[in-house]
């Protein structure tokens, strides 16, 4: 089944793309700002969509009318999922995040294979699709989106009739090693098989799926391309393909060219006049690398003193699940090593590390990507990572340097022109550093230009068309769009 541009879409994820924040006797409704927000809003309300999620708050919230309201104003319906303490717990914090984050990002020693959690995480699924099905019409193109919900389209099949359904995995997908040590690895197979497409990031993505399939199925039959095909395993089958997800690529450039920015950059500039500054900015999280990047920075002030005074790291960290012990400890590892590495090599006039521990305004993250001579992108593994394509998005004058991890998946579209490197070797990281800190002006504006030309040619809107239309073809007739427009390659071709 496909969808066809006269269709209402109803997108399903973990979450509203609202915030509600109760404000003395009211509840305050903003807007999300994230990319998905911003390229399926205007899809929605074009069509009187419907946006399916939780709200964030207690089961016990009334939170109908701030929700309608919001619902009237943007042109698509607000649907919640209401879900307890305990959902959120078990479904969430559980098999969510204890269970398919760490997994899927080969991190399988940090899981927590509790049964309780899939148990709640079937149940918390059911109950998507009991309000889906409360709201959807037959015609309707339902398009779910994440781990958290994979389970949707068989719970969906399991209450009657045949829904148009498509799925996109964030996040990476493992190779078969790491996920056959999932009790529950045939169940999700057969969720994922429920589904009409399943979108993934990257072409090793895919070709990891329909590996884990001929290792679970003895009769997989496949048909298409290797970023795009038919899988099937006895009776069920679902077409899988590439759909590297993008940014609004005109509205970083805008706003980092607009006068505001360009005041705050020029500050920043001040205060750091004669010296390369390097960016990193991530979410708290332990498939970031920030040590091991924290430590790359060490290596190449011990190696190559000529840099001494010469660069400086800000260290951007956004406070992420505080309340875990995990994540805890992590905080306490990065702060740590920032105040070892200062100490080690502050002179008067200059410090190595500036490290941000909070959530940054748009424009002051536009600011600091203007700022900045080199973003280190180094995560030790990610779905794709945005912060690189925001980078280049903001780096309008094209003398930016993009370091990136060979394990982003960023970089199976960057790798020509990004300096790769691998997260895990902090002095490979640290030549990388160097190479960028003496890379010739016309080289940096050579790639960087290259970059930049690559995101707004496959930028978020592109992406949502790839996505939707790829729901028409037929793979044995050649890839989506996402494949066809971009000389996209495998990511093992990279290396």
């Amino acid at each position: 089944m496909s969808y066809s541009d006269q269709q209402r879409l109803i997108v399903v994820s973990n979450r509203l793309p609202i915030a509600l924040k109760w404000m003395d006797d009211h509840w305050e409704v903003n807007p999300g700002s994230g990319g998905l927000v911003t390229a399926l809003a205007p899809v929605l309300g074009k069509r009187g969509g419907i946006w399916v999620g939780w709200p964030g708050t207690d089961v016990e919230a009334d939170v109908s009318a701030p929700l309608d309201r919001f619902s009237r104003e943007q042109g698509y319906d607000l649907v919640p999922v209401p879900l307890s303490a305990s959902d959120v717990q078990g479904y969430y914090e559980g098999f969510s995040n204890a269970v398919l984050w760490p997994l899927f990002h080969d991190f399988h020693t940090h899981c927590n294979f509790q049964p309780d959690f899939w148990r709640t995480y079937e149940t918390v699924n059911s109950r998507f699709a009991e309000r889906i099905q409360s709201v959807a019409r037959d015609d309707d193109y339902i398009w779910v989106h994440d781990y958290h919900l994979m389970s949707v389209a068989r719970k969906l099949r399991e209450s009657g009739g045949k829904r148009q359904c498509g799925f996109f995995l964030h996040i990476p997908f493992p190779a078969p090693d790491t996920f056959m040590k999932l009790p529950w690895r045939r169940e999700l197979v057969r969720d994922l098989l429920s589904f009409d497409l399943v979108g993934m990031q990257t072409q090793r993505d895919v070709s990891n799926f329909v590996h884990v399939m001929r290792s679970l199925c003895s009769d997989v039959e496949t048909e298409g391309g290797r970023n795009f095909q038919r899988v099937s395993c006895g009776p069920l089958s679902t077409k899988v393909g590439a759909f590297p997800i993008s940014i609004d690529f005109n509205a970083f450039e805008k706003q980092a060219s607009s006068r505001e920015v360009s005041q705050r950059t020029a500050s920043l500039n001040r205060l750091h006049a004669n010296r390369q500054i390097l960016l990193g900015i991530d979410r708290l999280d332990y498939t970031k690398g920030i040590p091991a990047r924290l430590e790359a920075l060490r290596q190449a002030l011990l190696h190559y003193p000529d840099l001494q005074g010469k660069i400086s790291l800000v260290q951007v960290v956004v406070p992420s699940r505080e309340h875990v012990p995990e994540y805890k400890k992590l905080k306490v590892e990065i702060e740590r090593l920032v105040g070892e590495i200062n100490g080690q090599f502050t002179t008067p006039g200059w410090i190595p590390i500036h490290y941000l521990y909070r959530s940054l305004p748009r424009e002051e993250l536009i600011s600091f990507y203007r700022f900045a001579d080199m973003a280190l992108v180094t995560p030790l593994r990610d779905g794709m990572n945005l912060v690189a394509k925001e980078y280049c998005a903001c780096n309008y004058r094209e003398d930016g340097v993009l370091i990136l991890s060979e394990f982003a998946g960023t970089a199976a579209q960057f790798f020509e022109h990004a300096i790769l490197v691998n997260p895990y070797d902090v002095e490979g990281m640290a030549r990388a550093i160097r190479q960028g800190y003496y890379m010739p002006r016309e080289e940096r504006r050579h790639r960087m230009r290259a970059l930049r030309n690559q995101v707004a040619g496959a930028d978020i809107h592109w992406w949502v068309d790839s996505f939707l239309h790829a729901t028409e073809q037929d793979p044995k007739s050649g890839g989506p769009l996402s494949v066809q427009s971009l000389h996209y390659l495998a990511s093992e071709e990279v290396f």
